[in-house]
């Protein structure tokens, strides 16, 4: 409203520089968040080789081919996708590092990640699909396995804050209600514009702020080309 007020105020040769420098804005703004996929797919090629590129490849045509079905339809896309295409294998095997948050670019390079790199592909694969961010948290569980349990995580899609997420696992082929999924506890959730603490639908924190790994993984992506 400020803003429409403050064009309004101006006067006539004012308000076509106002308007011309909107458009810029726009412009600019439109092509900062363009993910760059020819980038992409070219340093898939200069750091990891061919098997990287055709996985880039075939990445890039499931964006194609799933762009117009239904979030439903996108979600098991995805999930396959990473499930089937990257072994799963722990930071210190991958990275020689207790714990490294790696870019789907580093995750599909290496074909081999743990589940917070499954989690981080996911995610951005469907935001760049057309599904708003507002549905989609990363979410850090504590998973059963027999009298224990782990740290674990897992992407979730929200239809609305209020209502039971679908679980997208890279240990389990199906999306799956959380309801359904009686062996993880959560424990917080986040995505680029919030932080929720255990079933909050209110974001309590700054993720970037609270999670060095999540805004080192942002930054590294960015570079990337996404």
């Amino acid at each position: 409203m400020y803003a429409i007020q403050a064009f309004i105020r101006l006067p006539a040769s004012g308000k076509m520089i106002n308007l011309l420098l909107a458009l810029l804005l726009l412009v600019v703004a439109s092509t900062r968040a363009a993910p760059d996929l020819d980038k992409f797919q070219a340093l898939a090629q200069q750091r990891y080789g061919s098997p990287a590129t055709e996985t880039v490849a075939a990445w890039r045509k499931l964006m194609v081919d799933a762009h117009a079905l239904p979030d439903l339809e996108k979600l098991n896309k995805v999930n396959t996708f990473f499930n089937r295409r990257i072994l799963f294998d722990s930071d210190l095997v991958v990275w020689q590092q207790e714990d490294y948050w790696a870019t789907p670019l580093e995750l599909m390079g290496r074909a081999t990640g743990d589940c917070e790199d499954f989690a981080i592909a996911k995610y951005m694969t469907l935001l760049m699909l057309g599904i708003d961010n507002q549905h989609l948290r990363l979410v850090y569980v504590r998973a059963k396995t027999g009298a224990t349990s782990v740290a674990h995580m897992v992407l979730g899609y929200y239809p609305q804050p209020t209502e039971e997420p679908l679980i997208l696992d890279n240990l389990i082929s199906s999306v799956r209600l959380a309801s359904q999924r009686t062996d993880l506890a959560p424990v917080f959730s986040f995505n680029s514009e919030g932080l929720w603490a255990g079933t909050a639908t209110t974001s309590s924190a700054d993720p970037t702020a609270r999670l060095s790994r999540w805004r080192d993984v942002l930054e590294r992506m960015r570079l990337d080309g996404l």
